[in-house]
């Protein structure tokens, strides 16, 4: 593991949702966009690959990886980068973007041509888990990154990934439930779930969720059998939720705190393509 993940993954959260940056800086950056089912992240990293500026929002934008909102989507990168840049005081012109695992190139390449629509060039495209471990930095293990439509699985054999999978079933799902249990909108369930004081109440309310999460990961790493098992996206800070997994798979579960900002951190550290000042 990245010795150095705990801080990171601080500093990114007090970047991204407080707007702390370092506006003397002006060395080359980083960027890294996670166009999610719930949430889409863009982030910039320093010339050390640490957390610069960035923004997220709760988008309706990708169904299980699949752009449904073409222009939209656009449109909320453009946004993104515009404020970004403006927070920076230089442009930004390209970026590293992710895809899940297990969905043909094919069918996923809208989300390379969003940010191209959003006038930056894709430098990297790369499978959700293995961007998130670039930041990681698992050499035996499997990823798991739990996202708001699908759960993907990384089997990571010396610090290669060695099998991929992607299954529906993720943040979206654990919502509707808890709309329906408690009978509110689907928009007021997700704020609901964000918040932490809520976690333990809804543990028996979203437990069948979690089982069916636990179960697709006891089901792909049966065959790729693995000592530890480190979850990333939002959904992954469920409380309760790492321990289900535990219970399914008998593998030890641990998640890093603010998962969310584990993917697009990663993903961002495959631009190397001369953001410069």
């Amino acid at each position: 593991m990245n010795p150095e993940l705990n801080d990171i993954l601080e500093q990114a959260n007090a970047t991204l949702n407080n707007g702390a940056v370092n506006r003397h800086y002006h060395g080359p950056v980083h960027v890294g966009i996670d166009l999610g089912t719930a949430y889409t992240v863009f982030v910039v990293l320093d010339k050390d690959y640490r957390p610069l500026a960035g923004r997220y929002a709760f988008t309706e934008l990708v169904r299980d990886g699949l752009v449904v909102d073409f222009i939209g989507a656009i449109q909320l990168l453009k946004r993104m980068r515009q404020e970004v840049e403006q927070q920076l005081g230089f442009p930004l012109t390209s970026a590293a973007t992710t895809f899940p695992p297990g969905v043909p190139q094919a069918e996923v390449k809208a989300t390379r041509n969003v940010v191209i629509g959003a006038g930056l060039e894709c430098s990297s495209f790369i499978d959700e888990p293995s961007g998130a471990n670039a930041l990681l930095q698992v050499r035996d293990g499997a990823v798991v990154d739990i996202g708001g439509g699908t759960t993907g699985i990384a089997v990571i054999r010396d610090g290669e990934v060695v099998y991929t999978a992607d299954e529906p079933t993720g943040g979206t799902h654990f919502s509707l439930v808890i709309a329906g249990a408690m009978n509110i909108p689907f928009e007021e369930a997700e704020e609901y779930k964000k918040d932490p004081e809520n976690g333990r109440q809804l543990f028996s309310v979203v437990y069948p969720v979690m089982q069916k999460v636990g179960s697709i990961v006891s089901r792909h790493i049966r065959q790729h059998p693995v000592d530890t098992i480190y979850l990333v996206g939002g959904t992954s800070s469920m409380p309760g939720l790492a321990e289900v997994i535990t219970d399914m798979t008998g593998t030890p579960t641990v998640t890093p705190p603010h998962p969310m900002f584990v993917t697009p951190i990663g993903v961002a550290m495959y631009d190397n393509n001369g953001n410069q000042p």
